[in-house]
């Protein structure tokens, strides 16, 4: 039988100081979201003979669906934030009412998702520009024999920070790639310094 994956309650940071008006119970009820989701499907593919959704997904597609259902997840508990309506658009949440529409392609008020399977959250982007950027670190069990005795997917580490252009590293890429910025030393650091959530 599947095991559904519980936020652990005892890994948040209950000091740190919440840009715009967020609450640790947003994380809480977001994390928990993304796990009855994965408990729901996987339920789902193990009575079809499937293997689980994580060894179908490739990294790059697991890692942008994980973000998307946060940044849902976030926006519909928050207090003051809601999804950036404009296609692709930084902030991922923003400010609800601060701009037309509730849709900007480039603001300042807001919060970018990220997630990542880099332990310390240090996280590719697609420019380096001043904001404030939340990492959420998750693991997959990929090891464990026999498949169904995998562990469910969890996250261990949360961080929200606000960066500037500095806290980054640009990467330059060739003639046909797509140039990239990665926080640096410096801006690492800054985020772990605000951690909201951290567990073995």
């Amino acid at each position: 039988m599947l095991e559904r994956q519980a936020v652990d309650m005892a890994a948040f940071n209950r000091s740190i100081e919440l840009p715009f008006e967020l609450r640790l119970k947003d994380f809480e009820i977001a994390m928990q979201d993304v796990y009855d989701f994965f408990f729901d499907v996987n339920s789902l593919f193990r009575s079809k003979g499937l293997p689980r959704l994580e060894e179908v997904l490739r990294a790059a597609n697991m890692s942008g669906m994980i973000s998307d259902m946060l940044t849902a997840s976030v926006a519909n508990h928050s207090r003051s934030l809601c999804q950036n309506q404009f296609h692709n658009g930084h902030p991922d949440l923003i400010v609800r009412g601060r701009y037309a529409n509730d849709s900007t392609k480039s603001g300042m008020d807001g919060v970018e998702i990220k997630t990542t399977r880099k332990k310390g959250g240090a996280v590719d982007t697609h420019g380096a520009r001043e904001q404030w950027m939340c990492v959420f670190v998750y693991v997959i069990d990929d090891k464990t024999e026999p498949a169904q005795d995998r562990s469910p997917t969890r996250f261990t580490e949360v961080y929200l920070a606000h960066l500037v252009e500095a806290d980054f590293r640009k990467n330059d890429r060739g003639p046909l790639g797509t140039r990239t910025a990665t926080v640096d030393k410096a801006g690492g650091q800054k985020m772990r310094s605000n951690w909201i959530y951290l567990t073995k």
